[in-house]
This record gives structure tokens, C-alpha cells and sequence, in this order.
């Protein structure tokens, strides 16, 4: 056999997933799993039963339109005129894809050239730099530090040279909670603008907004054009499994996408595009309960989290809250979460992985908080062993 690495030197170092590690240790340990972000109940009752009504009427049970079915596009049209003011034609300017991290791997295989920088907020969500090396560009990491998580804008604008392509945002941001506020969002495009920069913006925390209000960049002036804006039904509806991510851009900018993402998955999740396409029309008050729901949760996991011991840095959106470890006396996340299910009968995300330099997450611990009451309360009953 061929002594030649077997692995594309693209990807080297990025072996399984910290989210399947972890949820392997949770389940080879019966831990309480509050490391991956999926919700431990299911979304609304009619948008499953939709799902079930479509798939009886042989709706979606065979390849759907490569877009994605008209009903949903349509869905995502409104939907984005609905909250944001955006109009976008379901014909051109909407793109169905396979969560959104199938739109994110799209939107970087289509859009960058090997020797392109992309500049994305760090600590990131684990595929960015995936994929950002498998389209041969280069990473710039823009570093939110704690306790606030905001983002320097005088680096960014810094760290921008002729190879810049791309700005890669996350808002509400993962893993931090942190939310781009107005004015840093202007500031952003601006500076996108003056250097004509691409933006990809992931935006599936998008009604998960504690603190402020969720404004997408894309609706400021001079940034539709240049944007490509994602966002997808499983964090916001509680079916992750169901994997129904979008695109909304220019029509310019969707053909770009489309091009790089049929020769991936082509389609997916038929039927159940359908029932997203309901779940979108959904009235306001499902949209404004949700939220509270999870604001209430948040409180009662940082107020458990606090009271075990750990620093809290209280995020303002997704379902995420980030600690810090040192009032322990431990300084290493990673070691803190491998034996932490032996410990306390908890798994929980060690945040040093989403740093390009460990070093600046080593001490940070992520705990997600989409989970039953009992189940936080009971995780938090266990947690305070660590203060014993």
C-alpha cells in the first residue's frame, strides 16, 4: 500500500468531531448530555403531523426540485420580508439546502479560490474551518475575548489585506451567545464596502435573541448585493434531525451557491420541506414563546452554573451558555470535559477546540441549556460536586 497520507492535507487535524466525541462519552457514561445543541423534545405537534401528512401523500418521498420545492422557497421569501424587510423572489434569490452547514460548505467550495483569506470570528463553529480549508482558502481568526465577546473592529479592519475575500459572521454567535449590535454591524459594512468583501452570514440562533434584537447585515445599504445570508429551521422549530437549512442572497450570488452545492447532496429532506414551509407561518406568538422559553432556561442553567462555582459569561442569544473553569483551580477545558462525566455525571463542550490558538479558550467550558427543566435541574444537582 502507498505510503502516501490517505487524508487530504486540507483537513489535517480535523478527525472526529468534538460533538461526536463528547456525545460518545455521554452515552458510554449514561451522562446528562449538555454538550451538543439539540433539544431533548420535539417542535411543534402540526408541523410533525405535516411532515407526516406529506410523506402519506407522496409529497417529497422522491427527489424535489433541486432549489428546493416552490411552497418552501416561498415560505423563506416571507419569512424574510416578514421580520427584516427583505424581499427576495423565491425563484432565484432562495436556496433549500441540507442545514446549514451544507450551506456553509456551499457558499465556501463556491466562493473562495485556494490562496483566498476568509476572515471569521473565533471561537468558531467547529466546520467553518473545515470548510474554509477544503475550498483551499486560508483562515484569519478575529478573537472574541470574555467576558463580553466583542468584536475589535479596528483589528478586523487590520487584519483585511488583498488576499481578504470573504467575512465570515456568526450572529447570535456560537459559541459565545454574543449578538452584533447596530452599530457594529454598520461598521462591518462599511468596511465590506470600502474593500469589496463577499460576507456569509450564519444566522440559525436568529430568534433566539435575548438581549437587543437580531438585525441581519444583509438589509444595510450596499450589503444585499454582496451578501449570502443562511439560516436554518432546526434550531428554531426543535427538529434538528430533519436537516432544512437557506440561502437567501442576489440571484448573482444563490447561482453561485447552487453551483457547488448540487454536487453535494443535490436534494434532501423532502417531505419535510413541506412542513417547514407551515412551520415559517407560524404566528408570532410561537416565535416570541419559543424565546421566552429559552430565556428561561438560560436563567435557570446560569443561576445553577453559578452556584456550583463556575464564572459565568451570561450570553445574550442562542441556547449556549460559556464558563470559565479557573475558580476550580483547572485551567485545561479539554481534560475538565473528558473526566467530567466520571466526575459529575455531566458532558459538557471544552471551547479550546474552537480556537485556531487553544490557548485562548483553554479554561472556557460551553454548556447548551435546550434541554427539559429536570433535566437542567437535575445536571445542576450534579454539577455541585465540583464545589465539594
Amino acid at each position: 500500500m502507498s505510503t502516501r497520507p490517505l487524508l487530504n492535507r486540507r483537513l489535517n487535524g480535523m478527525g472526529s468531531t468534538i460533538f461526536a466525541e463528547m456525545s460518545a462519552l455521554a452515552t458510554a457514561t449514561g451522562a446528562i448530555n449538555l454538550g451538543q445543541g439539540f433539544p431533548d423534545t420535539d417542535g411543534p405537534a402540526e408541523i410533525a403531523e405535516a411532515a407526516v401528512r406529506a410523506i402519506r401523500e407522496g409529497r417529497g418521498n422522491q427527489y424535489p426540485p433541486g432549489p428546493g420545492i416552490p411552497e418552501l422557497r416561498t415560505a423563506i421569501a416571507e419569512h424574510q420580508q416578514r421580520f427584516y424587510g427583505l424581499g427576495y423572489d423565491p425563484d432565484g434569490e432562495v436556496l433549500v439546502t441540507a442545514g446549514a452547514t451544507e450551506a456553509i460548505a456551499a457558499a465556501m467550495l463556491a466562493l473562495l479560490e485556494p490562496g483566498d483569506e476568509v476572515i471569521a470570528f473565533e471561537p468558531f463553529y467547529d466546520s467553518y474551518a473545515a470548510c474554509i480549508a477544503m475550498a483551499g482558502a486560508t483562515r484569519v481568526p478575529l478573537t472574541l475575548r470574555a467576558p463580553d465577546f466583542r468584536p475589535d473592529l479596528d483589528l478586523l479592519r487590520a487584519k483585511v489585506t488583498p488576499r481578504t475575500r470573504l467575512l465570515l459572521l456568526n450572529s447570535p454567535h456560537n459559541p459565545t451567545g454574543m449578538v452584533l449590535t447596530p452599530d457594529e454591524l454598520t461598521a462591518i459594512a462599511e468596511l465590506a464596502c470600502e474593500r469589496d468583501l463577499l460576507v456569509v452570514t450564519d444566522e440559525v440562533y436568529e430568534h433566539l435573541v435575548f438581549d437587543g434584537t437580531h438585525h441581519p447585515i444583509a438589509a444595510l445599504p450596499g450589503m444585499r448585493e454582496r451578501t449570502v445570508s443562511i439560516s436554518s429551521a432546526g434550531k428554531t422549530f426543535s427538529f434538528t434531525g430533519w436537516k432544512v437549512g437557506w440561502v437567501t442572497a442576489s440571484r448573482e450570488l444563490v447561482a453561485a451557491v447552487r453551483t457547488a452545492k448540487q454536487y453535494l447532496t443535490y436534494v434532501s429532506a423532502g417531505p419535510f420541506q413541506y412542513a417547514i414551509a407551515e412551520a415559517l407561518r407560524l404566528p408570532d406568538d410561537y416565535y416570541a414563546d419559543f424565546c421566552a422559553d429559552l430565556l428561561r432556561k438560560r436563567d435557570l442553567l446560569d443561576t445553577g452554573l453559578r452556584a456550583a462555582g463556575f464564572e459565568v459569561y451570561e450570553p445574550q442569544g442562542t441556547y449556549f451558555i460559556t464558563t470559565d473553569i479557573t475558580p476550580f483551580g483547572e485551567k485545561d477545558a479539554y481534560a475538565f470535559c473528558r473526566a467530567l462525566p466520571e466526575r459529575c455525571g455531566v458532558v459538557a463542550i471544552p471551547n479550546s477546540v474552537f480556537y485556531d490558538d487553544p490557548d485562548a479558550g483553554r479554561s472556557q467550558v460551553r454548556f447548551t441549556f435546550c434541554k427539559q427543566d429536570a433535566v437542567l435541574a437535575d445536571a445542576v444537582a450534579r454539577l455541585e460536586r465540583l464545589g465539594g
